[in-house]
């Protein structure tokens, strides 16, 4: 399926919700807002259809899925109050939207050149972005709010899957609670798990549902990773960066894996 293919496709699926849909081929991207409201999502179309590619009608259940629970959570006026148990930091690229569509800049932290922290507020099977606007009705102390995000976010479990590759070892974290890219913030885990590295501990947040701990022990290591990154940041959702981070001193410093096994740091 082309574009057009797919965006037509997705809109037949939820032709039957009072929604609008903008495509843009330009952009390569799909607009679904509420019709009264305005308030909705954009689509990035080429990550779809490379998923259609592999898994066809499951790749547009799982993008109907995101844009129902989206959207219903978008005009859920759940208040913030007693829910501070329910508040996560999420990872965001750095090309991500500041502002909502109405204008209400959203609560964020720089994190590093590639990715920013957004704060949400989880709704069970989503969750919504919180925004100044929300906060101050909520005479929510946004200091608070961040510090009980990062609480939060050490909580969840870090169950890793290993895999071996070439002389290195590749560690997922895949629970696909929406906060799998989140635990990169866990500075206690990454911390602990940096004492078990061999060679060069690098890491990765492709897109949202997933965190990639890589131990580098020889210069393979870094292409089976680069690729590795590549090919979940075109499947993810919600991508993120396809460039890793080197992990030293609980610091995180973007890199480029170019190719023949070199690497070169990203700000230099």
């Amino acid at each position: 399926m082309n574009s057009k293919q797919i965006s037509e496709h997705i809109q037949q699926r939820l032709c039957h919700y009072p929604w609008e849909f903008q495509w843009d081929r330009k952009k390569d991207t799909l607009r679904i807002e509420h019709r009264e409201t305005k308030k909705g999502v954009t689509i990035s179309l080429p990550p779809i259809i490379a998923k259609w590619e592999l898994e066809k009608e499951r790749a547009i259940d799982e993008v109907v899925y995101y844009v129902e629970q989206t959207l219903n959570a978008l005009h859920d006026d759940s208040p913030l109050r007693e829910k501070e148990k329910h508040v996560y930091p999420v990872i965001r690229s750095t090309s991500f939207p500041t502002k909502t569509n109405e204008g209400a800049m959203f609560i964020y932290d720089e994190h590093t050149a590639e990715t920013r922290i957004y704060y949400a507020l989880d709704l069970g099977t989503t969750y919504r972005l919180i925004d100044e606007r929300l906060v101050e009705s909520e005479r929510w102390d946004v200091q608070q709010l961040k510090e009980i995000a990062r609480f939060n976010v050490r909580s969840l479990p870090t169950t890793v899957k290993e895999d071996r590759v070439a002389g290195n070892t590749f560690y997922f974290l895949n629970t696909n609670d929406g906060y799998d890219a989140s635990r990169i913030l866990n500075d206690a885990f990454l911390k602990k798990f940096s004492e078990k590295i061999k060679g060069t501990m690098l890491l990765a947040v492709p897109h949202q549902d997933v965190l990639i701990i890589a131990d580098i022990e020889n210069e393979i290591g870094y292409d089976v990773l680069a690729q590795l990154t590549m090919s979940f940041f075109a499947s993810g959702r919600v991508p993120i960066t396809a460039l890793s981070f080197l992990y030293e001193d609980g610091q995180l410093q973007p890199i480029f894996i170019l190719g023949k096994n070199r690497r070169k740091d990203e700000t230099q």
